[in-house]
């Protein structure tokens, strides 16, 4: 039972996924951004959507500096480098009152923040999981994030209904608090004392994985294929349920609803098989639930099929998102995951940075069909890369050492 399974993880991932949870449900401010500065600092559509553009350069930045980060300084002290200066950013933008640029600067280091600390959590799950426990440990990593995405935007609006002040104090103290489970409940990481007690074994492998990780990093590559679609039904759902249908805009709620309740869904029955197939049949599935989503809308798009489309691809987005974190965990040598799991990042990252832009010229030049073909097209491109790709299908190539997790006093003197 999953609930076994999740009992038998490390305290300190299931602290983790609690702080992934509220980091992502306290998320007020980034969704209703565009809002808050054409009202409330009064820019133009076109100057906050520059801003922001601008701004979200800091999500790549921050994907990149995570891996260093985390291999120089830890896992526990990224994440709270992440937490906090997302606050700082977020705190400067609600309270200064200077020229476009300085609110530019002040998302762009908030937004370093949060691009820094997915890849780190992904990376201390690596840390913190047998081989066995992996796949399930990062399948309730995304239904949490997911979860918290969900209720982040719902809670937002009421706070930024009431005030704008009151909206970023919740993003605010959310991360604070994600801050303080993480500083009492997350032990220090152990990187030098593995490194210590690995010996020859740790060298060894770093020469294998020096060699040995060209599969791993086309595989991430590769995944920006899958990565385009999901960002791409997140940007154009919204506006075609809202402007082609003419529906209400509170059903777009309904939408990211019926997504969150497929993830949990689809990731508590199909976790467990998973590890069952191999990663390249399972990614080639994942593309193939992602093309027939998506065909649909581009064909026949009307509001009974958004709602069936959803319950197809989510299954792909599910596979993707746990296969290709637990096959960077499973192949990379110890003291280069921080680094691959960055990497995952800043393909996201990148994603939502051209996106939304080249999707949206398409739109306004061949409309809203176009979207959904280009996005067809590319999962299908995905599919075929993949079924060409040199995929490992064995176990992993470089068992981790399984960092004790016992509470941090000890752990550190232990280790000092």
């Amino acid at each position: 039972m999953w609930l076994t399974r999740f009992k038998e993880l490390p305290l300190a991932l299931r602290v983790l996924f609690l702080a992934s949870f509220v980091n992502r449900a306290g998320m007020f401010v980034f969704p209703l951004l565009t809002v808050y500065l054409v009202r409330d600092k009064g820019l133009s559509l076109g100057e906050a959507g520059l801003l922001i553009s601008v701004g979200s350069t800091g999500l790549l930045v921050g994907s990149l500096l995570s891996g260093p980060f985390c291999d120089l300084r830890g896992r526990r002290p990224a994440l709270l480098f992440a937490l906090l200066l997302n606050a700082a950013g977020y705190l400067g933008l609600s309270t200064l009152d200077g020229p476009p640029w300085t609110f530019a600067a002040l998302l762009f280091a908030a937004l370093v923040g949060m691009g820094m600390f997915g890849p780190a959590c992904n990376t201390l799950i690596a840390d913190l999981t047998t081989a066995e426990q992996r796949s399930f440990a990062y399948a309730v990593s995304y239904m949490g994030t997911n979860l918290g995405m969900s209720i982040g935007p719902l809670l937002g609006g009421v706070a930024a209904g009431y005030s704008y002040h009151v909206m970023f104090v919740g993003n605010i103290l959310a991360g604070l608090l994600c801050a303080t489970l993480i500083a009492v409940w997350i032990p220090v990481d152990s990187r030098r004392a593995a490194e210590d007690e690995g010996g020859k074994g740790l060298r060894g492998r770093a020469r294998h994985g020096a060699l040995g990780h060209g599969h791993v990093l086309a595989l991430v590559l590769v995944s920006f294929f899958y990565v385009v679609p999901l960002i791409g039904v997140e940007y154009a759902l919204p506006l075609a349920v809202t402007t082609v249908l003419d529906e209400p805009t509170g059903l777009i709620g309904i939408v990211y609803t019926i997504n969150s309740v497929a993830v949990v869904t689809y990731g508590l029955v199909f976790e467990k098989r998973l590890p069952a197939y191999g990663t390249k049949m399972l990614l080639m599935v994942a593309g193939l639930l992602w093309a027939l989503g998506l065909a649909v809308l581009a064909f026949a798009l009307s509001l009974p099929v958004v709602l069936l489309s959803i319950v197809v691809w989510t299954l792909g987005e599910v596979i993707a998102s746990v296969v290709v974190p637990t096959y960077i965990a499973d192949h990379v040598d110890e003291r280069r995951v921080g680094s691959f799991m960055a990497l995952n990042g800043f393909v996201l990252a990148l994603a939502r940075l051209v996106v939304p832009a080249s999707l949206g010229f398409i739109w306004q030049s061949h409309g809203v069909g176009p979207v959904f073909f280009a996005l067809l097209i590319t999962s299908m491109v995905g599919m075929a890369v993949f079924a060409l790709l040199r995929i490992r299908t064995a176990g992993p190539a470089a068992p981790h050492h399984q960092h004790d997790v016992s509470p941090p006093t000890s752990l550190e003197e232990r280790h000092s």
